[in-house]
């Protein structure tokens, strides 16, 4: 049986993912207008199940260009679990708000299971996302106060936030970055400590989805060599992208995404509507 996703397709959804699956501009939203002009049905289970793994390529590129930070956090939640003196550190803490802010995802992701993959997964949800997402992002960014830096997150701000991506979950297209970013920055963290918030929380939630859908992405349809080259490409792209955006704002506002994302759902209504994709 011939796979659902040839290489070459997978070669380009590898690279579209690289580039946006941590810019706030929504990596699915991309892959399922990517898939739609491509003619790739993107409410198949193999097609879902495919993109949900090449993003753990995406995923090895933020542990290996946090590697440092990652290992200094880990290791502080070691020895806070070993001896009780060493649980007042900041990355003791933090390694537990990541795991507690991720349990909200994990529950309304395997409970809405179905109609993620099915009316949710529609184009026009998609298109509808991107403009509402880049209202959100406009006025979180306005209203932001960019005062408090990584080392001042708590507890409440790693679980609002995280809390946040079950918006990208159910509206693809509204960004799991974009939702992440726009909290963080209601909260007051400047730009660079919501961006990497945003990658930090990112970590648990994506591994785990690419991981639980791997079975569905092989079993229904996709083989192997488009699977191993769509996740090794979005790992390469991903590393620069994710290099590139920790410069870009860290001098710049949020606007250019902001425009972007507008340009972007505006287009993909106008294809929709005039029967150049379906939804």
């Amino acid at each position: 049986m011939s796979s659902a996703i040839s290489i070459g397709q997978a070669t380009l959804l590898g690279i579209v993912e690289g580039i946006t699956e941590f810019l706030p501009v929504s990596s699915t939203g991309h892959l399922k207008i990517t898939e739609g002009l491509m003619g790739i049905p993107v409410d198949d289970t193999s097609v879902v199940g495919f993109t949900a793994v090449i993003q753990v390529g995406a995923i090895a590129a933020v542990l290996m260009y946090f590697f440092k930070d990652i290992v200094r956090i880990v290791s502080a939640w070691g020895r806070g679990l070993a001896h009780r003196e060493q649980r007042y550190h900041h990355d003791y803490k933090f390694a537990w708000w990541v795991i507690c802010a991720t349990i909200p995802i994990v529950i309304v992701g395997l409970a809405a299971k179905p109609f993620i993959e099915g009316p949710l997964a529609s184009l026009w949800v998609v298109a509808g996302s991107l403009v509402v997402g880049s209202g959100v992002m406009w006025v979180a960014d306005q209203m932001g106060r960019h005062k408090r830096g990584e080392d001042d997150t708590s507890f409440k701000d790693a679980m609002l936030v995280g809390c946040s991506q079950i918006l990208a979950l159910l509206f693809p297209g509204f960004s799991r970055s974009g939702a992440t970013m726009s909290t963080a920055l209601i909260l007051d963290l400047d730009r660079v400590a919501a961006t990497r918030l945003s990658f930090f929380l990112g970590i648990p939630a994506l591994t785990g989805a690419g991981l639980y859908e791997l079975k569905d992405a092989v079993g229904a349809g996709v083989g192997a060599a488009p699977l191993v080259v769509g996740t090794a490409v979005s790992f390469v792209v991903a590393y620069a992208s994710i290099a590139w955006l920790l410069k870009f704002v860290a001098k710049h506002s949020f606007n250019a995404f902001v425009i972007y994302r507008i340009a972007i759902g505006l287009l993909l209504f106008g294809l929709l509507g005039t029967g150049v994709l379906t939804a």
